[in-house]
């Protein structure tokens, strides 16, 4: 029993290390970028040994990697349920609302993902992962408006719902990047909201 307990309480704190490095080097990697990132820097920041990172990394390449995929996912899941709110229906401005509310418009984010964007460039094994997370947001968006009834018909421009999840991620893709440069965040959301209703709603009836 005592094993039991104490088994526990190493992989509770092993769960909190980790959850602290990756916390720390998320900082560290939007203040400096990656490639310009020391183990050395992430454990300073963290407050931890060499030791305590590479009992959880192989490296800052897999840390970067788990990084990303934390985010991600939570952005994925934040649209899910953000467009889950409606129950069969869907109420498109309603929903844009909905997730524009919730979807990180986070600078440091934006930063450590253009990073993760450009290593995937230059890695094919990185470059699935990316593509891989983006697909599944778009799937989230594409079988919820594929699933929805009583709203108001897409664009034909977008073709069906996977054309529209496409328009989606590639709005708010073009958003992030300008409020890297602007960095105006009530903008960009405002932005974001008005584009995306009116990618979704305008010229309905024509499809």
């Amino acid at each position: 029993m005592a094993a039991k307990a104490t088994t526990g309480r190493v992989t509770r704190r092993r769960a909190r290390t980790r959850a602290n490095l990756l916390e720390a080097a998320y900082t560290v990697f939007a203040a400096k970028g990656f490639g310009r990132v020391s183990i050395e820097e992430v454990c300073e920041a963290a407050g931890y040994s060499r030791g305590a990172f590479y009992s959880n990394f192989d490296s800052l390449d897999e840390l970067f990697f788990a990084l990303y995929r934390e985010r991600a996912d939570l952005i994925a899941e934040q649209v899910s349920g953000a467009l889950a709110l409606d129950g069969p229906d869907l109420d498109v401005p309603a929903a844009v609302d909905r997730v524009t509310e919730v979807l990180l418009l986070d600078r440091d984010w934006l930063l450590v993902k253009t990073d993760f964007l450009v290593h995937a460039a230059r890695d094919p094994d990185v470059a699935r992962t990316l593509l891989e997370h983006r697909a599944r947001l778009r799937h989230v968006i594409a079988d919820r408006l594929a699933r929805a009834r009583g709203h108001t018909r897409l664009p034909a421009v977008l073709g069906d719902a996977g054309g529209a999840a496409y328009a989606v991620v590639a709005a708010y893709d073009g958003v992030t990047t300008q409020l890297l440069l602007d960095r105006d965040v009530e903008h960009a959301r405002t932005w974001l909201r008005e584009l995306l209703t009116a990618l979704l709603t305008e010229g309905g009836a024509t499809s």
